[in-house]
């Protein structure tokens, strides 16, 4: 019995221990691209089925049925969301449910961030979303996070996760394209040399006979004198 409990003991830890290191693995994931800066002083439009809307102090506006919120490059859809204003009237959080909810936005690259999960809780004034239940981000061209409960930092690109009972979180990270090597240029085809020469005199252009580079070499060999005609003494 003792050993069983020893075993089950040693099973949990490292179950626990391999989603700690996870969760820190992705808590180190370096700043590569930050949100759009100006998102977040545009205006938030909204559609729905059904508004129930609140523009004072301290409210919150619950808007239900095909839900689509956007702001600059941000958009946020689901099945029902609640918007909160905070002292200020400025909008401070928006919570979003759905099978699943959605959440998107293009970082200063163009690249785009995508999210999904059952319930997307976005801080609208620190640009941080928290996404819970079978939750995935996506970076375009960075990589990919699974995990039960994701948050999302907009403004340095941050991912931390969280696994809960015996789960794990997992995460993909993409390598940095290569630039593609420049063409290297074709060497120099050498031109052939024309036979019987000595050297490398370039071959006659067509149509006319070659020279050769001394015209003493190659020629026909004289002995003695020149053959005397026929019949002449």
């Amino acid at each position: 019995m003792t050993a069983t409990a020893r075993s089950r003991r040693a099973n949990a830890s490292r179950k626990f221990a391999a989603g700690l290191l996870a969760t820190g693995l992705l808590a180190l994931l370096p700043a590569l691209a930050v949100a759009k800066k100006s998102d977040r002083q545009q205006p938030m439009n909204y559609v729905a089925k059904y508004t129930e809307a609140f523009n004072a102090p301290n409210t919150v506006s619950t808007l239900k049925g095909k839900v689509k919120i956007t702001q600059g490059t941000l958009l946020v859809t689901g099945d029902m969301a609640k918007i909160h204003l905070d002292a200020d009237t400025q909008i401070a959080r928006v919570v979003v449910t759905g099978n699943p909810a959605h959440i998107q936005q293009l970082d200063e690259n163009n690249n785009l961030m995508t999210g999904d999960a059952a319930t997307i809780d976005y801080d609208n004034i620190h640009g941080i979303a928290v996404l819970t239940g079978n939750a995935v981000v996506h970076q375009q061209g960075r990589g990919e996070f699974h995990g039960d409960k994701l948050t999302y930092n907009t403004d340095t690109s941050m991912v931390t996760g969280q696994a809960n009972g015996d789960g794990l979180v997992h995460g993909v990270f993409l390598p940095k394209p290569r630039p593609a090597a420049a063409g290297k240029p074709a060497a120099a085809t050498p031109t052939p040399a024309t036979k019987g020469t000595t050297g490398t005199q370039p071959a006659a252009p067509a149509g006319q006979p070659a020279t050769p580079a001394n015209p003493s070499v190659g020629a026909p060999a004289h002995t003695g004198s020149a053959a005397t005609p026929q019949g002449q003494h």
